[in-house]
């Protein structure tokens, strides 16, 4: 098996097949309720044979100037100090057309918001990666991706751990050439579907595009004329749709 590429959270692998399982993990971004600690995400193979996927962790750590980087989370041999998420199964055996979930279980203080990558990787089963296989079933299952070539795709989702004491304050400034949004809440605000489109064409629209709003920060657009700028801010279970005209 060769690995080609990871970019952008997902994992891209070639191997030797005539059949080939094809995940899909639904939504990429996931947000977990301050007064939550466990996440369902639920694993889909829409493909023709069984997928081997592992489930790996990394927390996204920001620096003051909004650059980030994802580190590994720290072992503890006792559960009960454990800090960070977790994956419970974190290897999956998803049949052909079917579907498996895994719990994701955060353990640690809920004083500030966190963030983790939640990577999804479908993988030819070796004896290393635990899998609840024997050795015939694994040799059977590459004897099956015997001919042609196939592409194992791996996805990255990105999992949002609200803080217990949940607090949301966006403050809106709306000026002659910006609009801004602040973050003054402790918790993350989404700007979702925002569209930027002529104001006398429809069919005149830049991508659709969603963005994070992490606390403290903010999101801020400039206002041309001739355009109009729709969008959908999520406060937690709370949503607002809004128009501003350039």
């Amino acid at each position: 098996m060769k690995r080609l590429m990871a970019v952008f959270g997902f994992c891209f692998f070639t191997t030797s097949a005539n059949a080939a399982p094809s995940i899909n993990i639904g939504t990429v971004y996931d947000y977990l309720d301050g007064d939550k600690s466990t996440y369902l995400k639920r694993v889909f193979n829409g493909g023709d044979s069984t997928a081997f996927v592992k489930v790996n962790i990394l927390e996204i750590l920001y620096d003051a100037d909004g650059t980030s980087r994802e580190v590994p989370l720290k072992t503890q041999a006792d559960a009960s100090a454990r800090d960070g998420l977790m994956a419970s199964p974190a290897r999956l055996i998803v049949p052909a057309n079917g579907m498996q979930g895994t719990r994701l279980l955060y353990m640690g203080e809920r004083d500030r918001e966190r963030y983790f990558r939640v990577r999804f990787v479908p993988v030819v089963p070796e004896k290393e990666d635990e899998f609840v296989v024997s050795s015939q079933e694994r040799e059977e299952y590459k004897k099956a991706l015997s001919a042609g070539v196939t592409v194992l795709a791996g996805y990255g989702a990105v999992f949002f751990v609200r803080p217990k004491e949940t607090r949301f304050d966006s403050v809106i400034e709306n000026s002659a050439g910006n609009y801004r949004i602040r973050n003054n809440g402790n918790t993350v605000v989404v700007i979702d579907e925002f569209k930027d489109c002529s104001v006398k064409n429809e069919q005149d629209c830049q991508p659709t595009t969603k963005h994070h709003i992490l606390a403290g920060r903010a999101f801020q657009f400039e206002k041309l004329p001739g355009r109009e700028y729709r969008f959908t801010v999520i406060e937690g279970t709370a949503t607002k749709k809004l128009e501003v005209k350039g």
